[in-house]
């Protein structure tokens, strides 16, 4: 610890982010990329912006990019904001529409991100205990709070809250934000942006990372009503004015735009995922119910560290959460390409003799 550091550094306790292994020829399945490529349309517009226009500062309003989102959504552009990936977003939610006298409520088992926000930006929050099932109980967050945030499907368990459940939340929180973390939710969840125009307590966030394969771009977006959008621009102003280069900008944009493109890798990873819980099923993995990119799987006779540990042996890299003790036992599996999900059922097969 360096005396030079402030003492909020010295009491922070950063997020962990998934490996990524510098090893060539590894089935990496342990950060919920999508296996496949991004829209070459996305690629042609970024390849677009090489030039000498470089030397000058991009749009600090992300005009382009907004109206593509606001286009896809059917919402004004005046309802969109972006920045740079989802956490950026994230943060900037947590200081703009978070930090209250009353505590946070999230998901005892969520996204590990959110109590690392909390301890950046000093905000009280009390975590709040998933069910037998690791499924959100809507009536466990009836009580006074400072806003409640959490990602829907969740993660790691990848289980999805009904739509009729947030909007219950919704009506119970009116003098509160709700935020919707909706980084999984193109893989089969119920979204909540056609509740944006009826609730003004509520914001949901989405990522180019995983449904349109722009993970290595880092751009994200939040929706919902004008006052929320006007907090988090107040925060990036104060923070970060251009935000988004002109890459980021152009792909983003023209990623949002190939619907049909985005759609079809959906459906693809959907698939994939169908038959991975089968196969993984079939050697007695109990599998949690998931509508993201992944899957949460633990076995009734091997833990969940010794199994990574066995498949990284054989060149197949898996995410395993030590804490809190309730997971240890689960691996969080990224859906891969069909050959990748085969090798890892493989090697499974092979350790389970």
């Amino acid at each position: 610890m360096s005396r030079y550091w402030s003492s909020v550094v010295q009491g922070l306790t950063p997020y962990v982010p998934g490996e990524q292994p510098k090893l060539a020829k590894l089935v990496k399945l342990n950060t919920n990329e999508n296996p496949y490529g991004p829209s070459p349309r996305a690629l042609e517009a970024m390849r677009g912006e090489a030039g000498d226009t470089l030397r000058l500062y991009p749009d600090p309003h992300c005009d382009r990019l907004k109206e593509a989102i606001a286009a896809f959504y059917a919402v004004a552009p005046s309802q969109v904001f972006v920045g740079n990936g989802s956490d950026e977003v994230l943060a900037h939610t947590f200081l703009a529409l978070l930090k209250h006298d009353a505590p946070v409520l999230f998901p005892d088992i969520t996204y590990s991100f959110y109590p690392v926000y909390c301890g950046l930006y000093g905000i009280e929050y009390q975590p709040v205990a998933l069910d037998e099932a690791f499924q959100i109980r809507v009536d466990d967050y009836f009580r006074p709070n400072g806003g409640i945030i959490f990602p829907n499907p969740n993660a790691p368990t990848g289980c999805p809250l009904p739509l009729a459940e947030i909007e219950r939340l919704l009506q119970a929180n009116g003098d509160s934000v709700v935020v919707v973390d909706e980084a999984y939710v193109d893989f089969g969840g119920e979204s909540a942006l056609g509740l944006v125009n009826r609730y003004p307590n509520l914001l949901v966030i989405h990522t180019l990372s995983k449904s349109r394969s722009l993970a290595g771009l880092r751009v994200g977006y939040a929706i919902g009503q004008d006052d929320l959008i006007e907090a988090l621009t107040r925060v990036k102003d104060s923070f970060n004015s251009y935000p988004l280069d002109r890459f980021a900008i152009a792909g983003a944009s023209a990623a949002i735009e190939d619907k049909a493109y985005f759609e079809a890798a959906c459906t693809k990873v959907i698939a994939s995922r169908t038959r991975l819980v089968a196969d993984l099923e079939v050697l007695d993995f109990e599998v949690l119910p998931s509508a993201a990119n992944f899957v949460f799987a633990r076995h009734p006779l091997r833990g969940g560290a010794e199994l990574a540990a066995r498949l990284r042996e054989r060149g197949i890299i898996v995410r395993h959460f030590k804490q809190p003790e309730r997971i240890a036992p689960f691996l969080r599996i990224t859906v891969g390409t069909d050959a990748q999900c085969a090798a890892l059922i493989g090697a499974l097969t092979e350790i389970l003799g």
